[in-house]
C-alpha cells in the first residue's frame, strides 16, 4: 500500500493532554478458557500434571544452559561499577545470541530482571519498536529510568512525555543517589541490535557518551548475526566511544539438542511422536526460526491433542507406581474400555492369547479387563524403557563414524528408529560395517562407552526407586552388560596372530557327493567372501558385532507398532496433517475463505449461501466488494464497482443508472474498497485514475 497514495482519506483525532479516569478497576486475569466440567476431567488433569512436570524440567535444562552466559554478565556489570570515573568510553556488552529472534525478547527480559536483582543496576530495555526515533529513543530511556524506579505509593506527579530528555534524568539521578555511597548504573539493553535504526542508534550513542561524566551508562547489545555486524552498521568515530566485550551465548540448536537428550525423547516422557510428527516440528525449527520456545510450544500443542482426541490416552502418563495406575483404570467407563478394545493393536494381541477362556473374558467382562489393564501397560513403559536405551547405545556407536551415515544427533536416529525397523536400512549396515573395521582398542573404548550408557540408565531407575516414583525392569540391561562385559574380556585377551580356517572337515564339507551343482555354487561364493585366515581379535570383535545386531538392536531397537507393541496407541501420537494444519498457518486461503464464504467463521444464519458463488444483500460490505472484484479482470472499473455493488446492497432503487447514488451507500463502498487495499488485493492505477489494478488471481 502507497504511503501517500489511498482510494480513502481518513480523519483522525488526537487527545490532548487526556488522562485516564483515576480509579479504574483492573480486568481480572483470565486463568483459562475452559470451563469447569473440561478442566475436572480425567485426562485433562494428567495432562496438566504431566506437562507441568516436563515443564519444570525443560525450564531447569534452559536455566542451567544459560546461567554461564549470565554469570558472566552480571561479572561484567559489577566489574564497570568499581570505577567511579569516566574512563573515556562506555563499557558496552555484546551478546551473540544466534538466530532465534522469536526467543530473543524473553530471554532479554530474564537477563534484565537477574541484573535488577543481583546488581545495583537501573534498568532499561530498549527494543527496536520503542526506539524509531531518537527523540522516542530518548524518551524511552528516561521514563524507564524514572518511572521505573517509583513506587505505587509515590505522591509524585509523573512527567509528561515532552519533559521527558537526559537533563531531566540527570537532575533526577543527582537528586535521588545525593547520599548513596556507591551510585548504581543506568544498563541499557537494546535485544535486537540488527532491527535496530543504524543513524538513530550511532546518535544516541554520541549523546550517551557526551553525558556520560555524570550518569554512569552502561550498554548490552543483543546480536543475532555475528561480532562483525556492529563494526558494519557503526562507524569508526561511534566506536571510539565504546568499549566492547563479547559473550557468546548457547546456540539454540544446541540448547534444542539438550533439551530433546534429556527430557523429551526419553523414557521419562509420558508422551512419544511419531516420525512424521517429530520431522515436521523438526523442519520448523530448523528452516523456519530457530526457536527453541517455537518447538516447545509445538509439542505442547501435539501432547494437548494427543490428550483431548480420546481420553483413555490419558492412560500414558507418567505414574509414581502401579497402584496409580490402577486408579486411573478404575476410573474407566465401559464406553472408554470399549474404545480400548477398538484400538488397532488390540486385535493381534487377543489373537496371540493360547487361553478360549481369557479371550473371552477379556472381551466380555469389564473386570477382567480392568485387571488386566496394568501389566499390560506396564509393557509399554518398559518397552519405552529398552527403547531409548537401545536408541542411545546406538547413537553412542555412530555419531562419530565417518561420514555419520545415520547422522550425529539423537534426534536424526529417533527419526528413523521410530518410523521403520533402522537394522534393514542399508545406512544402519554400512556403520556396522565401518564398526566392525574398528581396532581392538577402539572397540574396546566403544564398549567402555556403551556399558557407562547402560550404567546410567540403571542409576536413574535406582533414583527413581529411591524417590518413589515408577520403577522399570532393568533385567533387559543387565543382561545387555553382562554379555558386553564378557566379549569384552574375550577380545581383551585375544592376540592378532593368523589363524587357519580353512580345515579338512570344511574340504569335505565342499566336495561332498551328495551336494548339486546349484549349492556347491553357492557354498563356493561364500567361501570366497571370507578371509581364508583371521585373527582371534578379528573374530572376537565379529562376535561382540553379532551380539550388538541380534541381542540389543534388533531385539530392543524395533519400531512401536501394534503388532509387536500392545496399546502403543496410546503413547504415540502420529497426526502430522492435524499439527501441520494448525501450526502451519495459510493465511492467503483463511482470507479468502473468511470473504468468500463469511458463514464458515462468524456462524451467522443471514450469511448462509446456497452455492460460494452467491452475492446477498446481508453480507460483509467487505465479503460483497470481495466477491465483485473476483469477476472482474486486471483493471476494475470504479464507478462499475460502485454500480454493482449498489445493485447488491439496495435492488430495490437500482433501476436507473443515472439515478443519484446514495452517500451512505458511497461511504460503505468507499471503506470496502480501503480494506480490499490494504489487505492486498487491489491497488491504485497510475495510468487510469477511475481505475485500480487487481493483484491476485
Amino acid at each position: 500500500m502507497d504511503a501517500t497514495n489511498s482510494v480513502s482519506k481518513g480523519v483522525f483525532v488526537f487527545k490532548n493532554g487526556a488522562t485516564r479516569v483515576k480509579g479504574r478497576k483492573k480486568t481480572q486475569r483470565c486463568n483459562s478458557l475452559l470451563d469447569t466440567s473440561t478442566t475436572k476431567q480425567h485426562w485433562f488433569r494428567m495432562y496438566k500434571t504431566n506437562w507441568e512436570r516436563l515443564r519444570q524440567m525443560i525450564l531447569k535444562m534452559q536455566t542451567s544452559s544459560y546461567g554461564k552466559i549470565i554469570d558472566d554478565l552480571l561479572k561484567f556489570i559489577e566489574s564497570c561499577q568499581q570505577t567511579d570515573t569516566y574512563e573515556g568510553f562506555l563499557p558496552t556488552a555484546a551478546l551473540l545470541t544466534g538466530i532465534n529472534q522469536t526467543d530473543h525478547l524473553s530471554q532479554f527480559e530474564k537477563l534484565a530482571e537477574d541484573i535488577r536483582n543481583n546488581t545495583l543496576s537501573i534498568v532499561v530495555l530498549l527494543p527496536s519498536r520503542d526506539g524509531s526515533s531518537l527523540k522516542q529513543a530518548v524518551e524511552t530511556i528516561v521514563a524507564k529510568c524514572i518511572h521505573g524506579q517509583q513506587t505505587d505509593t509515590a505522591e509524585e506527579k509523573p512527567l509528561r512525555k515532552n519533559q521527558l530528555n537526559l537533563d531531566v534524568l540527570h537532575a533526577w539521578y543527582t537528586e535521588t543517589h545525593i547520599n548513596c555511597r556507591v551510585k548504581p548504573k543506568l544498563t541499557i539493553i537494546i535485544p535486537d541490535f540488527e532491527l535496530f535504526n543504524p543513524l538513530v542508534l550511532q546518535d544516541l550513542i554520541l549523546i550517551l557518551d557526551s553525558y556520560a561524566t555524570t550518569l554512569p551508562f552502561v550498554l548490552v547489545f543483543g546480536v543475532a548475526t555475528a561480532i562483525s555486524t556492529i563494526h558494519n552498521v557503526l562507524p569508526y568515530h561511534v566506536t571510539s566511544k565504546i568499549k566492547l566485550s563479547i559473550f557468546q551465548s548457547e546456540p539454540s540448536a544446541t540448547n534444542l539438542n539438550k533439551i530433546l537428550d534429556e527430557v523429551l525423547l526419553t523414557a521419562f516422557c509420558p508422551f512419544h511422536l511419531s516420525g512424521k510428527v517429530f520431522k515436521l516440528l523438526l523442519d520448523i525449527f530448523l528452516f523456519y526460526d530457530f526457536s527453541v520456545n517455537g518447538f516447545i510450544q509445538g509439542f505442547k500443542f501435539a501432547f494437548l491433542d494427543h490428550y483431548f482426541q480420546q481420553p483413555i490416552n490419558a492412560l500414558s502418563a507418567i505414574i509414581d507406581d502401579a497402584d496409580d495406575l490402577q486408579a486411573i483404570i478404575n476410573e474407566l467407563t465401559s464406553a472408554e474400555l470399549e474404545q480400548i478394545r477398538q484400538l488397532p493393536s488390540f486385535r493381534p494381541y487377543v489373537e496371540s492369547l493360547q487361553n478360549p477362556q481369557e479371550v473371552i473374558d477379556i472381551l466380555t467382562n469389564d473386570d477382567y479387563f480392568k485387571r488386566s489393564l496394568t501389566p499390560m501397560i506396564m509393557k509399554v513403559h518398559n518397552y519405552w524403557f529398552t527403547f531409548h536405551c537401545a536408541l542411545q547405545i546406538l547413537h553412542t556407536l555412530v555419531s562419530d563414524l565417518p561420514k555419520a551415515p545415520l547422522g550425529r544427533q539423537l534426534r536424526e536416529l529417533y527419526c528413523q528408529c521410530v518410523s521403520c525397523d533402522v537394522t534393514e536400512q542399508p545406512e544402519f549396515k554400512e556403520c556396522m560395517q565401518l564398526l566392525s573395521f574398528l581396532s581392538k582398542e577402539e572397540m574396546l573404548l566403544k564398549i567402555k562407552q556403551v556399558l557407562d550408557v547402560v550404567l546410567q540408565w540403571v542409576d536413574r531407575n535406582d533414583q527413581l526407586n529411591i524417590e518413589g516414583c515408577l520403577v522399570y525392569e532393568v533385567a533387559p540391561l543387565e543382561a545387555m552388560a553382562n554379555g558386553l562385559a564378557i566379549l569384552s574380556e574375550e577380545l581383551a585377551v585375544a592376540s592378532h596372530e593368523q589363524i587357519d580356517v580353512d580345515t579338512q572337515q570344511d574340504k569335505q564339507t565342499l566336495l561332498s557327493s551328495q551336494m548339486g551343482r546349484q549349492e556347491l555354487r553357492e557354498k563356493l561364493l561364500t567361501a570366497a567372501k571370507h578371509a581364508k585366515s583371521e585373527s582371534a581379535a578379528t573374530r572376537a570383535v565379529g562376535k561382540i558385532m553379532d551380539y550388538f545386531l541380534g541381542n540389543i538392536f534388533q531385539r530392543h531397537l524395533h519400531p512401536p507398532t501394534g503388532k509387536k507393541v500392545p496399546f502403543i496407541e496410546l503413547f504415540l501420537y502420529n497426526d502430522s496433517s492435524f499439527i501441520r494444519r494448525h501450526i502451519i498457518g495459510a493465511p492467503r486461503a483463511a482470507v479468502h475463505t473468511a470473504l468468500n464464504n463469511p458463514q464458515f467463521y462468524t456462524q451467522c444464519e443471514c450469511c448462509t449461501l446456497d452455492e460460494s458463488s452467491c452475492i446477498i444483500p446481508s453480507l460483509p460490505d467487505l465479503s460483497i466488494a470481495y466477491k465483485l472484484h473476483l469477476e472482474c479482470g486486471r483493471m476494475i472499473n470504479l464507478f462499475d464497482w460502485l454500480q454493482a455493488f449498489r445493485t447488491v446492497i439496495d435492488d430495490v432503487n437500482s433501476d436507473g443508472a443515472e439515478q443519484q447514488i446514495d452517500p451512505v451507500i458511497q461511504a460503505r463502498f468507499t471503506r470496502a474498497v480501503a480494506e480490499l487495499q490494504f489487505l492486498g488485493f487491489i491497488k491504485t492505477s497510475k495510468t487510469k485514475t477511475d481505475h485500480v489494478t487487481r493483484l491476485t488471481w
